[in-house]
């Protein structure tokens, strides 16, 4: 699991590959202990020691990788990344992060930062500049179809190329793990 290392779904993403090596029962009882402090507003510390708590409690936790920026410094990085990789040009760390994300990558509904990812993603599996065009699943029909229409102007590109079969629009993120596969085989 690799993220852009921050709260919230990276996060969660992050959390769930440290978490994977214990059980489920685990994740329960990490999420009640940061049930406590869910966000790093208004308090950056609480939000720390609930999960550091986790941490402490579950030591031994699976690898992930978490590549925050500089640029964005009032979003502190997640602790759950075992691994942390930090840029100081957002554009070159974006790069990075998705040159290495060949099985795929999910967007969740975001604003100008996720927009730009998109298409930092879609350029090179328009041209095929990195081989066959890796899989895109974007999550929430409304938001990438209403909100920011980034899913008409993918779709125009990838009409009649083969990064076509490589793009999916769901409406939850339950449907993410099967588009993935659908889009991989």
């Amino acid at each position: 699991v690799a993220t852009g290392g921050g709260p919230g779904a990276m996060e969660a993403a992050n959390l769930g590959a440290y978490a994977a090596p214990h059980g489920d029962e685990m994740l329960t009882d990490a999420l009640r202990l940061l049930a406590k402090a869910p966000k790093f507003t208004p308090s950056i510390t609480e939000w720390a020691t609930a999960a550091f708590e986790v941490r402490s409690r579950w030591p031994k936790g699976g690898r992930s990788i978490g590549i925050p920026t500089w640029f964005y410094g009032h979003e502190p990085p997640n602790p759950f990344a075992s691994h942390i990789a930090k840029y100081f040009a957002n554009a070159t760390r974006e790069d990075g992060l998705l040159a290495r994300s060949n099985a795929g990558v999910v967007f969740l509904p975001g604003a100008a930062g996720t927009v730009q990812e998109i298409f930092d993603n879609a350029t090179p599996n328009y041209y095929e500049s990195r081989g066959e065009p890796t899989p895109m699943v974007l999550v929430d029909r409304a938001h990438w179809t209403e909100k920011l229409p980034a899913w008409p102007l993918l779709k125009s590109l990838a009409r009649d190329r083969s990064m076509e079969s490589r793009i999916a629009l769901v409406d939850r993120i339950e449907e993410a793990p099967e588009a993935l596969k659908r889009l991989s085989d």
